[in-house]
């Protein structure tokens, strides 16, 4: 996770970027955006239906074998359906005591994060970054010209998203690259400079595409966590 000082340094990486520019930049810092809590049940629901399965298979074959082979009296043959219904018992437990023991296994954290499906989390990103883009906007008067730099921090994934009027100047190509720099800098020691260099980035195309035009006020904090609504901005 980020420090103080980090928060400081994107802080100040957002007032340099929004200086000289009509346009506005909102960098979310998120911790994990999703409890993921169909996880486990999942991972606990395919290990009991697929490993009690797989091992009454196994163990059936010798059993099979030696019925078709002939020689067995009747009293054998009552025997096996003993066997068999106290293995069908045995199945139903084997499939209680497996869902149970996976679901509390995955429901840890560090396995949670390990076995959750990368799509999976890409689409509750999305989501958690579309919520906060919109909150952004809704504190925004009269702006169609403001860039939201969501970034996962646990999830380890990056959105970029952008108000109508500036996208259409500057397309896909310049959120694509601030996403990129951020990407890059969680392989490196110092994350927060891959932050910084995606500020900067969207700076320079509100820059371009929106110079100032008149005096402005900035924000007090440009920085917030994931639970934390945008402040409001005159």
């Amino acid at each position: 996770m980020l420090t103080p000082d980090d928060h400081r340094r994107i802080e100040a990486a957002v007032a340099a970027a929004e200086d000289g520019t009509s346009g506005d930049i909102f960098c979310v810092l998120s911790g994990e955006v999703s409890s993921y809590r169909e996880v486990p049940i999942a991972w606990g629901a395919a290990a009991a239906l697929l490993i009690p399965p797989a091992i009454m298979a196994i163990a059936s074959g010798p059993m099979l074998a030696a019925i078709t082979g002939g020689g067995w009296t009747a009293a054998q043959a009552s025997g096996v359906q003993s066997d068999t219904a106290f293995a069908i018992t045995g199945y139903a437990i084997a499939q209680l005591l497996l869902f149970g023991i996976v679901t509390l296994v995955v429901s840890l954290a560090p396995v949670r994060r390990a076995l959750t499906p990368r799509f999976l989390k890409r689409h509750r990103v999305k989501k958690a970054a579309f919520h906060h883009f919109v909150a952004a906007h809704s504190h925004v008067k009269e702006s169609d010209t403001g860039v939201l730099i969501f970034v996962a921090l646990v999830e380890r994934q990056v959105e970029v998203l952008a108000d109508g009027a500036i996208h259409t100047q500057c397309g896909d190509a310049v959120w694509a690259q601030a996403a990129a720099a951020i990407q890059q800098g969680m392989k490196e020691p110092d994350p927060t400079a891959g932050i910084e260099q995606a500020i900067a980035i969207c700076g320079a195309a509100l820059k371009t595409h929106f110079p100032l035009a008149g005096p402005r006020s900035h924000l007090d904090r440009p920085v917030w966590d994931e639970e934390t609504p945008p402040p409001a901005r005159g």
